[in-house]
């Protein structure tokens, strides 16, 4: 049962549906179609036949999940692909790239829970350990599969290109060059860290740098796309989720399946808000779990859309203009995925946080010295849930995750900025610089002597 994956395989399907969860419609797709919205414009959504998932109980589903869990088999030891019927039932084996995403690692954060928050049960999911470093390849696996399928089949398909504030597209370059597909990257111009412009570069992808924010390179690649036979790579393109969703059901997964109380999720462009929802929605409507999470979805004060949003009580949305945030892959003002996250958060009474610079820098660096290397996107999490633990919303006993989507390895620059003082809009007030000392054992006795706890 573990390796086989194929025994029960054709019973199960998908399809794309527009995303209007208040206005259903009998319009579908084919996923082998290529298409990002429907006729009168609307998000597509990726649909499965609950009814044919629902004839196996929820323990055959997980000791089905478990038997796969960090195996070797292809191709069901990628974290991702251990769910295959849950992401792409239909596609064959072959068609699959992979590098084993997922399966990461689901961090105890004793120290900070307890000495910043008074929390005991608090975890990390480390998204972030992953091939190009960030949760990105989760959904990339699907989407470079499903194109790898498309170009066999012979549909007209010369590239895959994405608009991206970095992790994007390091994800897209590495699973496109895997397979031999080309990759074609557009970047806004000084805006993304040296480590993840580099990552392109070093894969191979085509990378064009725009005088131009995020949301504009977003504008320029949905319409080189409509005109050229280049597949769109954005999460508008709601296969990614298909794969992102699974790192929800394997927090369930790692805690024995039994879901958190509640899930902190940095927010940009909005898709994996949404995705985490349907991962925790078919873990509890299938049976693996009793109960589903609240959702948070935390963004950075300079690029806050969600949170005004929410702020107005669901009454008010407008898009932003981002401004500069050292959080630079959630610099984005006009998410493409506004109703998917809304809907998922009113779903599951969900709560929207903010951080600013100084909170979210001050945040990882905390963190940072409790043994974690956070990326900036992570420290607005821990920003938010320090606040909402402020607030008396997520109290001392809740189970709490936070999610942290890429490797602090690939923001050095916001932290060398951070400890050497080269921040002058705020006080960085957990500071680490090194202290120049004269070589010689008087001087760095002294010091020590100053520093440490001597008898």
């Amino acid at each position: 049962m573990a390796n086989s994956g194929s025994h029960r395989q054709h019973k199960f399907s998908a399809r794309y549906v527009p995303f209007s969860p208040n206005d259903p419609s009998d319009e579908e797709y084919s996923l082998d179609d290529v298409i990002y919205r429907s006729r009168d414009g609307k998000l597509l959504d990726v649909q499965h036949d609950m009814d044919a998932l629902k004839e196996f109980d929820g323990q055959y589903w997980r000791n089905l999940f478990d038997s796969r869990f960090g195996k070797t088999a292809w191709p069901y030891g990628s974290g991702v692909w251990s769910k295959k019927e849950w992401v792409l039932p239909e596609i064959e084996d072959s068609d699959i790239v992979s590098f084993f995403e997922g399966n990461s690692n689901l961090f105890w954060a004793e120290r900070f829970g307890k000495e910043v928050l008074h929390m005991h049960d608090l975890w990390v999911k480390q998204c972030g350990i992953s091939h190009t470093g960030s949760f990105k390849d989760l959904g990339m696996t699907v989407l470079v599969s499903q194109v790898n399928r498309l170009r066999k089949m012979g549909k007209p398909i010369v590239a895959v290109g994405c608009a991206s504030t970095g992790d994007t597209s390091a994800a897209l370059s590495a699973y496109c060059v895997a397979v031999g597909i080309p990759a074609i990257v557009f970047l806004p111009a000084n805006k993304i860290s040296l480590a993840q412009l580099v990552q392109p570069i070093a894969n191979g992808a085509l990378v064009l740098s725009l005088n131009t924010d995020f949301d504009g390179c977003m504008r320029v690649v949905k319409e080189v796309t409509s005109k050229l036979p280049i597949y769109l790579a954005n999460s508008l393109n709601s296969l990614r989720l298909e794969g992102q969703k699974t790192a929800a059901i394997e927090i369930c997964q790692q805690f024995d399946w039994k879901a958190p109380d509640w899930v902190i999720v940095p927010g940009g462009n909005l898709g994996n808000i949404y995705a985490f929802y349907k991962g925790f929605y078919m873990c509890k409507e299938l049976g693996l779990t009793e109960c589903m999470p609240r959702l948070v979805c935390a963004q950075a004060a300079n690029a806050n859309p969600l949170y005004l949003y929410y702020q107005s009580g669901w009454k008010d949305y407008k898009s932003v203009k981002a401004k500069a945030t050292y959080a630079s892959a959630i610099q984005i003002g006009d998410p493409v995925s506004i109703d998917r996250a809304v809907y998922a958060l009113k779903s599951c009474n969900g709560i929207v946080e903010e951080a600013t610079e100084e909170e979210l820098m001050d945040a990882a660096a905390l963190a940072d010295q409790r043994g974690m290397l956070t990326c900036p996107h992570t420290g607005v999490a821990l920003a938010a849930l320090i606040k909402l633990r402020k607030k008396g919303i997520i109290s001392a006993t809740h189970r709490t995750v936070v999610v942290s989507t890429a490797h602090g390895l690939k923001f050095t620059q916001s932290k060398i900025a951070y400890h050497s003082g080269m921040i002058s809009d705020f006080t960085c007030k957990f500071a680490n610089p090194p202290i120049e000392v004269n070589a010689d054992v008087e001087s760095v006795m002294g010091v020590l002597k100053e520093k440490l706890p001597l008898a």
